[in-house]
């Protein structure tokens, strides 16, 4: 069964941590049946380095994992911290892959995955942003985000030979960012980068807002050797008719404060781009079909007008079966159930019949 991720949950200390595994994770295991679930766990900055700065704590973390039944193979470390403040928006981007402390936030949370591996894991996999927002972006910086991934890559080679098990970064391309799409972070990364250690988070949500082939985008990766080390079980919000009257008021419904939701639409002469969905309503033409960064539940489509691109998910996941010797780790992020519309209590049921879609649908994901 697919790991869901915890960058769901706001807490950003580690008793603020352990407290949210007894809230929702055991209580969507239980829902499940299951003797072990598999988290996608976030841990904010300061957790991680104070984690990865004290051993006995990390064997505790470890100690209550396995006491609820839970296990570890991958952490989001796409955020930084601040990832439920009441405006998130560009902030999710910072710091950078030119700022140290990006390495320095890597780096502790492959400390504290070496020590959270379950036995039966091959590896553990770190996903983390696409350098940066798009501006401002130069030269430099593509200079200075080079060494960082190096400093990266030789501290995990190191931690591979004394662990006897890799941990691998995945760098997550998604919309607006200097890896804007899968075809971009292959041709940023595939001559800059180990790709024993550095590869790919293919997120299905970001796959489908830029309207590219999933299947040849799985084929571009593999054609630079270049590995897709996690998928980020996603989907996006579509709309075939923006401009009508209530494709356009459907849409609308989705405008909220926190995140941002990049928006792109499907013209003849090429996919035009808005940075927000409210950005969108008012600048995009609205004559061709709509995707929307904002992640739905992948068991939940959407009322009418609207749907979502589980469709885009099923294919990218089987391209990526068909082409690799073993399926990578497989990550469930809906970030978003605290935003939608009409947004229910019962978050862990939510949870629940999310993974129980997934577990049925992508046909034994890791």
């Amino acid at each position: 069964m697919p790991a869901y991720c915890t960058n769901v949950h706001p807490a950003e200390d580690l008793a603020g941590v352990v407290a949210q595994l007894d809230r929702y994770a055991v209580p969507v295991r239980e829902a499940l049946g299951a003797d072990t679930l598999a988290l996608g766990l976030w841990l904010a900055e300061p957790v991680a380095r104070g984690l990865a700065e004290d051993g006995a704590a990390r064997r505790r973390l470890a100690a209550d994992l396995r006491a609820r039944g839970l296990e570890v193979s991958t952490l989001n470390a796409f955020p930084y911290g601040g990832f439920h403040h009441e405006v998130v928006k560009h902030s999710v981007y910072e710091p950078t892959w030119t700022d140290p402390r990006r390495t320095a936030y890597t780096l502790a949370c492959a400390t504290v995955l070496a020590d959270l591996l379950p036995d039966s894991a091959a590896y553990g996999s770190i996903s983390t942003l696409p350098l940066a927002w798009r501006e401002p972006w130069d030269g430099d910086d593509d200079a200075r985000a080079q060494e960082a991934l190096d400093t990266v890559a030789r501290a995990l080679r190191e931690d591979a030979a004394r662990h006897g098990r890799p941990i691998r970064l995945a760098v997550e391309p998604e919309p607006g960012c200097v890896l804007d799409t899968v075809a971009d972070a292959v041709a940023w990364l595939a001559d800059r980068v180990d790709h024993d250690h550095v590869g790919i988070c293919l997120d299905t949500c970001h796959l489908a807002v830029s309207f590219a082939d999933p299947v040849d985008a799985v084929k571009g990766i593999r054609a630079t050797g270049l590995s897709v080390v996690k998928v980020q079980a996603s989907a996006a919000l579509e709309v075939a008719e923006p401009g009508a009257e209530e494709g356009r008021r459907a849409i609308a419904g989705f405008v909220e404060p926190r995140y941002l939701h990049q928006v792109r639409e499907n013209t003849p002469a090429g996919v035009l781009a808005a940075d927000d969905l409210p950005e969108a309503l008012t600048d995009l033409p609205a004559a061709h079909p709509w995707r929307v960064h904002f992640h739905v539940p992948l068991h939940d489509r959407p009322a009418a007008p609207l749907t979502s691109t589980t469709d885009v998910l099923l294919t990218a996941v089987e391209a990526v079966r068909s082409t690799s010797d073993a399926m990578p780790h497989v990550e469930v992020e809906t970030y978003t159930w605290t935003v939608l519309p009409g947004a229910g209590d019962d978050l862990a049921a939510g949870i629940a019949a999310e993974l129980r879609w997934a577990s049925e649908n992508l046909g034994g994901a890791s």
